[in-house]
């Protein structure tokens, strides 16, 4: 087995038990903002800590870093900071793997936009994926219980953050592997490492900066709630790390399709953790997106 699989299945298990200490957040003490800052600042700290003990025991001078690689992380790190906001916020309005669902359809978005700006062709069977994957967003979008004509209810806040959230996790991705690929390190656990340790000490000051002028009493609210914020920090590093490192090892198409393993633990966290109840049209809508992003990874 290639050693890139098992480290996105780790990667993808950590990212969704970040997601359901954040929700925790959102729902008990802090704002979207409040709840994504907690992952950065809590978490930079491990990662730079993580990167010295690596390089040190290696006996590896830390790669220096370019213009290039600035471009790509600060890209990466303004969409990632952007796209939690936005998974956050949707747990407001639908429940669990729901948001996380909507979230998932970064792999449609990327095989879209790819073909849109960069003229890359798209296998027929793509081509297929897209429109499953359509029709699922479609069903997803209409709320349980929603009145009032379908075309309506379907343009609504929860549906347009989880777009726009694949859309900007998507660009992350892509933005992370290019940092990561442009320190031209052969060691892909340093590299992954350094991307990881500079591109979150850029989140936490970037995002402490906004909640400072927008929202002057979360950075308090987060550093109160240390005691489950601290996990966020730790989940979101695992789950960082795994995805850097993923991405350095394997193409991020390929790495965020096996990372749909993540809408299962979404399912199994709602149901048994939070106790949320799914109806059959979300049922329906989750599975369309499931098969179209089977068949997307069979076009690959």
């Amino acid at each position: 087995m290639a050693l890139w699989i098992p480290i996105t299945l780790l990667a993808a298990f950590a990212q969704n038990l970040r997601f359901m200490l954040q929700k925790h957040l959102k729902d008990t003490s802090l704002s979207s903002g409040g709840a994504t800052l907690s992952r950065f600042l809590y978490s930079f700290p491990l990662a730079a800590l993580l990167v010295w003990t690596y390089a040190s025991l290696t006996d590896q001078a830390l790669p220096d870093t370019s213009p290039r690689f600035w471009a790509f992380a600060l890209a990466g790190a303004v969409s990632q900071i952007i796209a939690t906001m936005c998974v956050v916020s949707i747990f407001q309005h639908r429940n669990f793997a729901i948001g996380i669902t909507f979230k998932k359809t970064e792999v449609i978005q990327t095989a879209i936009i790819g073909f849109v700006l960069l003229g890359e062709g798209l296998h027929p069977l793509a081509l297929v994926a897209i429109f499953i994957g359509l029709a699922g967003v479609l069903v997803l979008s209409d709320p349980p219980k929603a009145e009032g004509r379908w075309s309506d209810r379907i343009w609504n806040r929860a549906a347009g953050l989880g777009l726009l959230s694949g859309l900007l996790f998507g660009m992350s991705s892509i933005g992370y592997r290019g940092a990561s690929l442009s320190l031209e390190q052969p060691d892909p656990f340093l590299a992954a490492m350094m991307t990881l340790a500079l591109v979150t000490v850029t989140q936490t000051v970037l995002l402490s900066a906004w909640l400072a002028l927008r929202e002057r009493g979360q950075i308090l609210l987060v550093l109160k709630s240390w005691r489950v914020s601290r996990w966020v920090g730790l989940t979101s590093m695992i789950g960082s790390l795994g995805w850097f490192t993923a991405f350095t090892l394997q193409n991020a198409a390929y790495v965020k399709a096996l990372g749909q393993v993540e809408l299962v633990f979404a399912f199994l966290a709602s149901q048994f953790f939070f106790g949320e109840k799914t109806d059959k049209r979300e049922v329906l809508g989750v599975c369309l997106i499931v098969l179209s992003i089977l068949v997307l990874i069979l076009s690959l």
